[in-house]
């Protein structure tokens, strides 16, 4: 009896055991096939039956650095020396007159990035609809020692009446002989109601100044609600017309006819 008994007691062990053994190898809980934690708190989402799902591929994203915004500050009258930037060798446009131009930013103006601003004036210069683009005119940065063709300032509001001379208003930019000059405090500010973003006067200041330089004198709005052409004022006012930024429109010198509007200057 004592045997038999022994032998009961051994298979109902080894019965326990094969139970155990079974519990073991059933499937993983759904939480585990699910990438949860089996320890700890389970989440809501987990409490109810999930459908399958392929597993999502890992995907490691950066967000980019913001840079500050640019904040430039100046006086009225700046020192009226100038800092002349480096040159670039590319020359900007495949067909044309080459003209080489430098680059000078008037002391006293601070915050301005100086190698972002010429990047700006020559991929302006190099744009789609820009003075480069239809093979008529070349351009290159120089830098300091050399003797361009023109030079690109950025001033003061005081020292452009210096330099411009016959109508000092210390708003407008002008051209003055090889000196394309550019008002600061537009730069900055651009102009009430010009309905388009400061990046469009930036490229207009450069291309209307420009354009002077390059022997084109100033134009009419050709109709209301139409584009203005580049060599209109339009620091002074549009007239009907919407602000445009460039020499070409379409693949085509877009102008109006020759003249000028009787504009009060505003004071900045």
């Amino acid at each position: 009896m004592r045997r038999r008994s022994a032998v009961r007691t051994i298979g109902f062990t080894v019965a326990v055991v094969a139970g155990i053994g079974a519990l073991c190898q059933l499937p993983a809980s759904p939480f585990a096939r699910h990438g949860y934690p089996e320890r700890g708190v389970v989440p809501a989402s987990a409490q109810s039956p999930q459908p399958e799902r392929a597993p999502a591929r890992s995907v490691v994203t950066q967000r980019p650095a913001v840079r500050p915004a640019e904040v430039i500050t100046y006086p009225v009258d700046g020192t009226r020396s100038y800092a002349v930037l480096p040159g670039d060798t590319a020359v900007i446009g495949s067909a044309g007159r080459l003209m080489r131009f430098q680059i000078a930013v008037e002391g006293g103006i601070a915050g301005i990035d100086r190698a972002a601003l010429a990047r700006f004036v020559r991929a302006t210069y190099g744009g789609a609809q820009g003075w480069a683009s239809h093979g008529l005119w070349r351009f290159q940065q120089v830098g300091p020692g050399t003797s361009p063709d023109f030079t690109l300032m950025l001033v003061t509001p005081g020292t452009r009446d210096v330099i411009c001379g016959a109508a000092p208003d210390r708003y407008t930019s002008c051209r003055i002989g090889n000196r394309v000059v550019l008002n600061v405090a537009r730069w900055v500010h651009g102009v009430p109601k010009y309905g388009a973003a400061l990046t469009t006067y930036r490229q207009y200041m450069i291309n209307h100044e420009t354009g002077h330089r390059l022997g084109r004198g100033h134009e009419l709005c050709p109709g209301p609600g139409r584009p203005a052409p580049v060599m209109q004022q339009q620091t002074l006012g549009l007239h009907g017309c919407t602000a445009y930024a460039w020499p070409y429109l379409n693949g085509q010198r877009y102008k109006g006819r020759l003249g000028q509007y009787d504009d009060h200057v505003p004071h900045s």
